[in-house]
């Protein structure tokens, strides 16, 4: 009986092999990888696209460290409220970046570079400006980074990328930038599908050498002369022209807006607009200031903040002092006459910061601003006093795409210019103020534009348990996952960089 079951058992398995060697090839094809032949790469775009929104890094550090958003609390929000090392957070670029946006350019540049001339050369160029776009925010935040070999785990099996040093990532994205923008083509075949600008080429074009002009405005102290040539080359090129060339994200329920879950979930009673923004607004009569503050008076708790009970009057909204914890706040709260800690202005996380809220990366005010500069700095004969006007109306018009009721009229715009002309003898100053409000919620560029130019002329903050003995943090640091798995090659970049810590600076803010 035991020789019957034995001979059974034995033919079973020779079928069972012979059936799966016939099949093996079949079996073993991935019909659902995102990377193979099977999927459009347009996809693959699309959400590197949609994670181009940013981390709430820029919550917890870079809007903190220009002073205009900022928590008292310690724990998971330690960043610039105490100038603190927090890696738990600091890594939140990183990841969201690599992970989701240049693994998925990576891959689709990989499918498409291998063919010699590629059939869709469109897509080509958008996910190389796509890329580049992200590279700039990741080596203005950390400095060197991984550049020439990363996003190449699937085509080249690079899982250990090499840093590269600024400066060469620097010159590398400008000729990146500069040679996909002129390469789009209306003449290729159209890519409808993408989500940015839905196949539109100009839109795209502007896009590139509105990125183009960045790229080389960050260059302005540390290489004049090969700023002033890229700014060139991108007024050539042709920059953004309205608020409908802005590069913005666009959030819905299903793919939501990162800072508007935050604030509106775990941690919405625990953000407030720094003294700093709120009182700079205040001073100009700034009608942006109704548009981006709610404020809950005579607020005790959490639980009191609720949209019915929030106010708008610039009047009533007062800003949280920056150097102060959540057992120092309440003095401070007491005595300015507030209620609690909880009485101070917040981001109107209703309207501005909701879930589905828009995420603007690059937008034509910002643009705008920045040829104001180029023009002051002789780099371009455009008019520096239109140029700015222009730069501060297009982000009050954008109040409205927020929400319909924060919307600022024409009259008041007009009002705020007669009121706050532009200064040819404080230029520069007065462009890079009010960069920093039309990049309000766009922490990577306010940070950028701060360290690159000193404006605005902010006072440090002063909280006494510091981990850095600059007056700002300059950079944020690499994540514990490197320094676990990928040290030797973070190892050259601090070798060429300076220490891992919050105050080395980057090669462009020497």
């Amino acid at each position: 009986m035991k020789n019957i079951i034995y001979r059974i058992m034995a033919f079973g398995m020779v079928f069972l092999v012979i059936s799966c060697d016939k099949n093996f090839d079949e079996i073993n094809t991935n019909n659902v990888d995102p990377t193979s032949d099977s999927v459009d790469p347009i996809f693959l775009l699309n959400n590197a696209i949609i994670n181009t929104s940013f981390s709430n890094a820029q919550l917890i550090y870079d809007l903190g460290v220009v002073q205009q958003i900022v928590s008292p609390n310690s724990g998971v929000l330690t960043g610039a409220n105490y100038n603190q090392d927090n890696r738990d957070v600091t890594d939140d670029h990183w990841v969201k970046y690599y992970e989701n946006v240049i693994k998925n350019t990576g891959d689709i540049m990989g499918q498409l570079q291998a063919e010699e001339a590629p059939e869709r050369p469109n897509l080509l160029q958008m996910t190389r400006l796509i890329q580049a776009m992200t590279f700039m925010i990741l080596t203005d935040e950390y400095g060197d980074v991984p550049y020439s070999e990363a996003g190449k785990g699937i085509s080249d099996q690079i899982v250990l990328p090499a840093y590269d040093a600024q400066e060469a990532i620097y010159t590398d994205l400008i000729n990146e930038v500069k040679e996909a923008t002129a390469a789009l083509s209306e003449s290729a075949p159209s890519e409808n599908g993408e989500v940015l600008y839905s196949g539109d080429i100009q839109k795209w074009k502007r896009f590139g050498y509105s990125l183009l002009l960045r790229l080389g405005m960050h260059l302005s102290e540390v290489n004049p002369g090969l700023a002033e040539q890229t700014v060139n080359d991108a007024i050539a090129g042709g920059v953004m022209q309205s608020n409908d060339d802005n590069y913005v994200v666009r959030h819905d329920s299903n793919f939501t807006n990162n800072a508007g879950s935050l604030l509106n979930a775990t941690e919405a009673n625990n953000f407030y607009m720094v003294d700093t923004f709120v009182d700079f607004l205040t001073s100009t009569n700034d009608p942006r200031l109704e548009s981006l503050a709610l404020r809950f008076v005579g607020a005790t708790s959490g639980p009191d903040q609720t949209i019915d009970a929030g106010v708008k009057d610039p009047e009533e909204q007062v800003g949280m002092p920056m150097g102060y914890d959540n057992g120092t706040i309440g003095a401070v709260a007491s005595n300015l006459g507030l209620a609690s800690f909880y009485d101070f202005t917040q981001i109107d996380r209703f309207r501005i910061a909701k879930q589905t809220a828009p995420m603007y990366i690059i937008t034509y005010s910002q643009t705008q601003l920045l040829l104001a500069e180029a023009a002051v700095r002789g780099w371009t004969s455009g008019d520096a006093t239109e140029l700015y006007n222009q730069g501060v109306r297009a982000h009050m018009e954008l109040m409205v795409e927020y929400d319909a009721s924060v919307e600022i009229l024409n009259e008041d715009i007009e009002a705020y210019l007669a009121e706050n002309p532009f200064d040819a003898g404080n230029a520069l100053e007065q462009i890079g103020n009010q960069y920093w409000v039309s990049c309000f919620m766009n922490g990577p560029e306010a940070f950028a534009n701060f360290r690159r130019t000193g404006f605005p002329a902010l006072d440090r903050n002063t909280y006494p348990a510091q981990d850095i003995s600059t007056d700002f943090i300059n950079r944020l640091t690499y994540p514990n996952s490197e320094v676990a798995t990928n040290n030797e090659n973070l190892g050259a970049a601090v070798s060429r960089m300076g220490a891992d810590n919050l105050e080395t600076k980057i090669w462009w803010d020497q």
